[in-house]
């Protein structure tokens, strides 16, 4: 006899990997904008970079390296 599949009450929050890969995407896309634009002529695109890294570095640390 199999068992009876546990039914857990239903989460309608996003999964924890789909911020990170929000940001992720987001962090490509400005490196994609620095290369084209240049981070001299828009120092607040590398600002934005730099927001993102530790972002993802702190996603990092608190998910263990799971995302």
């Amino acid at each position: 006899m199999e068992p009876e599949p546990k039914t857990g009450p239903q989460n309608d929050q996003p999964s924890s990997q789909e911020p990170a890969h929000h940001v992720a995407g987001a962090y490509r896309l400005l490196i994609a904008l620095s290369e084209k634009f240049g981070l001299e002529k828009h120092p607040e695109l590398q600002e934005a970079i730099t927001k993102l890294e530790l972002a993802l570095a702190q996603l990092n640390i608190n998910t263990g390296g799971m995302f």
